[in-house]
């Protein structure tokens, strides 16, 4: 089977809410694929969607070329986390994953290799009703790895965890793709998508606002702008305001310099004998190039998925705009 999950113009309604409207992407193997949006962008309803969980009113969605419906035995194919409530409180982890795999005809060996791989150890002898949510977590990720699967869907699997748990999980994840595995995972911890997806979708209103690599994204989001530390705050912005540039203070010494390339920055500062001890190109965060595209797509309604090279011109037009 093909690692491939395809989305492809999907739409539902619930009621008068529109939950999806024209949602398109493709996940392929080999990269973790992030799914991010605000609450209401359609995340947890696409996947529901894909995995046959609802059913969409047009549209289609794809595993491996197939509905999710027409596989047999499933957990072979497409292995999925959705939701961390959904256990029986008087079962233990161990006993709610044999009963996954005794209904797709795995061993209670694969049971133990799960278990031992997402790092539950005796957690997984303990009842699931006194579960903290990290290691509801850890449960999910088990169940979903069961059939050794060539697709994964996570939906916000770093949900409870801490620093250490999140950054096994981010490990895992990219190990998981490196594999050849097509990985999805939905989210709204930018900072975690940044250290793990390669790819990002970002809907919103139902549909896809863009569709681009990480890096790229990023990259589009920084927009030419320099970062000065300074211990002359007040002194270098005026003499960079002055000059022409934009500038906004991010920290105690720290300034974002648009419209003025660093090699300039440097000159300027130098010639008024402002102090500084650094001038390099500023790398936005993807929190802040998520922002910025979520801001976007509200003030316009979500208009049609971006492009990389779309994406660079529209942080340019917003730095020349500043």
């Amino acid at each position: 089977m093909e690692a491939t999950i395809e989305v492809a113009g999907l739409r539902k309604r619930f009621g008068r809410v529109v939950a999806l409207d024209g949602m398109s992407f493709t996940v392929t193997p080999g990269r973790v694929t992030g799914l991010v949006g605000p609450g209401g962008a359609g995340k947890s309803t696409t996947m529901r969607v894909i995995l046959g969980l609802v059913a969409a009113d047009g549209g289609s969605a794809l595993v491996g070329g197939r509905p999710y419906r027409s596989l047999r035995n499933p957990l072979g194919h497409v292995g999925a986390s959705l939701e961390t409530g959904a256990l029986q409180p008087g079962r233990t982890g161990r006993d709610h994953l044999l009963w996954l795999a005794r209904s797709q005809g795995l061993t209670a060996g694969r049971v133990d290799e799960v278990v031992e791989l997402t790092g539950l150890g005796q957690a997984a002898r303990h009842r699931a009703g006194g579960y903290s949510l990290g290691v509801r977590q850890r449960l999910g990720v088990a169940a979903a790895l069961l059939g050794d699967p060539p697709v994964l869907m996570f939906d916000e699997p770093f949900d409870g965890l801490g620093p250490e748990d999140a950054g096994w999980l981010r490990g895992l994840l990219r190990s998981l793709a490196a594999e050849g595995r097509a990985v999805l995972v939905s989210g709204r911890l930018m900072g975690e998508l940044q250290d793990t997806a390669g790819h990002l979708v970002v809907a919103g209103h139902g549909r896809v606002v863009a569709d681009t690599g990480v890096a790229e994204l990023i990259a589009a989001a920084s927009g030419g702008r320099v970062a000065v530390r300074t211990t002359a705050r007040p002194e270098a912005m005026t003499a960079l305001a002055d000059a022409g540039a934009s500038v906004a203070v991010t920290g105690r010494d720290m300034l974002v310099v648009s419209g003025m390339a660093a090699e300039r920055v440097m000159a300027l500062l130098t010639a008024e004998a402002v102090p500084f001890s650094e001038v390099t190109a500023h790398r936005a965060t993807l929190e802040e190039a998520y922002m910025d595209l979520t801001r976007d797509a509200a003030g316009s309604g979500a208009g049609p998925a971006v492009s990389p090279e779309a994406a660079g011109g529209a942080a340019a037009g917003r730095e020349a705009a500043r």
